[in-house]
């Protein structure tokens, strides 16, 4: 049901892009500059009209203005930062206050599960398998070729060593391919997106009859409509809110369900064709880079003993990733994928 339904959603705004596409010549700025104007309007509306009515004012608007503050920040990332390209060395991570520090238990170690690179981050032509300890698990980690074209590194990929060009099909809104480096600013920009309009649509009801002129759930009368933002603008940005917090509540499932199985939109694909085939011959397909739904998260949001701590999902800073791109953590005892003999592959997966 979720897939038949990321589906529908996807092929909506599909449809808006290339209705825009078709009014503007250039949909990719249309949409940035249109979410920012709705996302603009829903701060505005929600700070003049909601918080001042929230209990506890205290608690509750530094809350209201991290979410806030989170939203606006992880969509100017993900529209702003390189996904990152294959012929491009691996990024550094910076040192502003704008970039997250590492755990303390991190200092010292290589990357989240005790990744590690090759002697010189350029050397990607060095083809081998690194056994390396990981929180109580052991992952194998591949070092592989990197290739020349200049395509971004997989879309939506918790660990997955393809290489699949996005840039006929970055995501509606984003004005970019989503990759390696700006793909968990695009997941949390969908989360918080999801909070922002769950929290406008619970919290804002009593205030939409009030608006309406119908006077039910709050003691303000239409005529007395006290807030500076125009009752016509408070109604259409709520029904936006319902709208999108489902819309996009789908597609962030649907995101998170692939993160956490650790397979990307085609491996998903592929992955089907490669079980079904499995069974027929009376075996088991296993994906090696699925080390499990939460080691699949922590690998995605680079969190752990050897990653950033937790606290780094609240706050709106940067962080490097787990990998640079070319190495990728493997099940224990698995140099490809089981259940599926060479030559099956729907897509190439090695070039060992």
């Amino acid at each position: 049901m979720l897939t038949s339904c990321s589906r529908t959603v996807f092929r909506c705004f599909k449809a808006l892009e290339r209705a825009g596409d078709r009014l503007t010549g250039a949909a990719g700025p249309f949409f940035v500059g249109l979410a920012v104007v709705l996302i603009s309007t829903g701060a505005i509306c929600f700070f003049d009209v909601i918080a001042p009515s929230l209990p506890y004012p205290l608690i509750t608007l530094p809350l209201c203005l991290l979410i806030a503050l989170n939203l606006f920040t992880h969509y100017f990332y993900v529209c702003t930062v390189r996904p990152g390209f294959v012929d491009e060395p691996p990024a550094e991570p910076g040192r502003s206050i704008l970039w997250a520090r590492r755990s303390r238990l991190a200092k010292g170690r290589a990357l989240t599960g005790g990744v590690r690179w090759s002697r010189s981050r350029r050397e990607h032509t060095i083809v081998g398998y690194v056994t390396a300890a990981c929180s109580n698990t052991t992952t194998t980690v591949p070092v592989r070729p990197a290739p020349t074209l200049r395509i971004p590194f997989s879309l939506q990929a918790a660990h997955s060593e393809k290489l699949i060009p996005q840039s006929s099909s970055s995501p509606t809104g984003i004005n970019q391919c989503v990759g390696l480096h700006n793909e968990r600013h695009f997941v949390l920009f969908m989360a918080y997106l999801v909070l922002s309009t769950l929290s406008f649509s619970t919290l804002g009801y009593p205030h939409l009859f009030s608006a309406l002129g119908l006077g039910l759930g709050t003691s303000v009368p239409y005529e007395e409509w006290p807030h500076r933002v125009p009752e016509i603008a408070f109604i259409i940005t709520y029904l936006l809110s319902v709208v999108l917090c489902l819309a996009v509540g789908i597609m962030l499932a649907y995101h998170l369900y692939g993160v956490a199985r650790a397979e990307t939109n085609v491996e998903g694909q592929d992955f089907e064709v490669y079980r079904r085939k499995a069974r027929e011959r009376g075996e088991t397909f296993v994906n090696s880079y699925d080390l499990g739904p939460r080691r699949n998260l922590q690998l995605f949001f680079n969190l752990g003993e050897a990653g950033y701590p937790i606290h780094t999902l609240l706050l709106p800073l940067r962080l490097a990733p787990y990998t640079d791109g070319r190495h990728w953590a493997r099940r224990e005892g698995f140099e490809r994928h089981a259940g599926v003999r060479r030559g099956e592959e729907l897509t190439d997966e090695e070039d060992e």
